[in-house]
């Protein structure tokens, strides 16, 4: 049970209570000193090999024995980021690198207090797996075993990424469902690689909002200035899916033209131009270009071959797309 304070730190006064900001303090009198009880903060990180988390199993309490993700509070003088670095390294023997900052979430600890816990996605660069501070085990745990973890927020930001991950699990899933349902000696070089596709994956919220920010901006896209972007959202995460599908061979003609045609008597009701809506569907490749054939990873994932047949898919894909959805304008009624 955290303790409370009772003597001043700097007189060594006793404290009594006082309103500031309508929130009581404590406060010395002698000092005319506020006290404040500021949220502690503590880094946690989720380390993802091959859908399997790295988990620390606690040596102290609270929830000493239970199951965690590597979690510690920051220090001062260190930065939030380095100190989750930290704390891997020292619960796991992991060096790792930030990928990004998942979640942030305010939790009460009967132990410490007001705790405000960040919780970061990380990539491990080095190190040898190793139990160490605060834990008598670290262990990858596959996504569906995961055992009841100790901390709320943990719970909480490892259900996150889950969620954020499953469509990617899916798309992988159903290549290599694909590949050993149908293997092929040429399909190395005639096959969308599963490298490619996890670079497209990986840079699908990017790609969607740097075209959102095109298309709500563009002249040629005017009408699309005003629109909803939570709709232009799930358009575009659709088409980006739809991309994926068919460069892994996995999406149907018939799927595709039953989409964009209603896609195209949708646009036509509510009033835009053919020509603003088949710009807008141009500027979905514009960007899938733009964000992902410059990333450092895709430079070094694809060779030229590659290029050259990514490009030749998506102009199919793309030609079916605006032929439908211009039979979707001239559907009467």
């Amino acid at each position: 049970m955290k303790k409370r304070r009772q003597f001043c730190l700097y007189c060594s006064a006793g404290l009594t209570k006082k309103l500031e900001d309508d929130v009581l303090r404590d406060f010395c009198p002698s000092c005319n000193s506020f006290f404040y009880e500021n949220p502690l903060p503590v880094v946690s990180s989720i380390l993802d090999a091959s859908r399997q988390i790295l988990l620390v199993k606690r040596d102290r309490a609270p929830f000493k024995g239970r199951w965690c993700l590597p979690t510690g509070f920051a220090e001062a003088g260190e930065s939030i980021e380095d100190a989750a670095l930290r704390e891997l390294e020292e619960e796991t023997g992991i060096k790792g690198k930030i990928v990004r900052l998942l979640d942030v979430d305010s939790y009460r600890s009967r132990f410490y207090g007001d705790l405000l816990f960040l919780t970061f996605v990380v990539e491990q660069t080095g190190g040898k797996l190793a139990a160490g501070d605060d834990s008598v085990k670290a262990q990858f745990w596959p996504v569906g075993k995961i055992p009841l973890l100790a901390f709320r927020p943990n719970r909480r930001a490892l259900s996150a990424y889950i969620k954020s991950k499953r469509d990617y699990w899916t798309i992988l899933d159903s290549i290599d469902y694909a590949d050993k349902k149908s293997p092929r000696p040429d399909a190395a070089k005639n096959t969308l690689t599963r490298r490619l596709v996890n670079i497209i994956v990986r840079n699908k919220e990017a790609v969607i909002y740097s075209w959102i920010e095109d298309v709500t901006h563009s002249k040629s896209t005017a009408e699309y200035h005003k629109f909803d972007s939570k709709k232009l959202f799930i358009t575009g995460d659709k088409i980006i899916s739809q991309i994926i599908l068919w460069l892994g061979g996995l999406y149907e003609i018939n799927s595709l033209k039953t989409f964009y045609i209603k896609l195209g008597r949708e646009r036509k009701k509510e009033g835009f131009k053919l020509s603003e809506t088949l710009s807008a569907l141009s500027l979905v490749r514009k960007h899938i270009w733009a964000v992902s054939l410059h990333q450092d990873g895709w430079r070094k994932s694809i060779d030229l071959y590659m290029t050259f047949e990514m490009q030749r898919r998506m102009t199919i894909f793309f030609d079916l797309a605006i032929f439908y959805l211009t039979q979707g304008y001239e559907v009467i009624g």
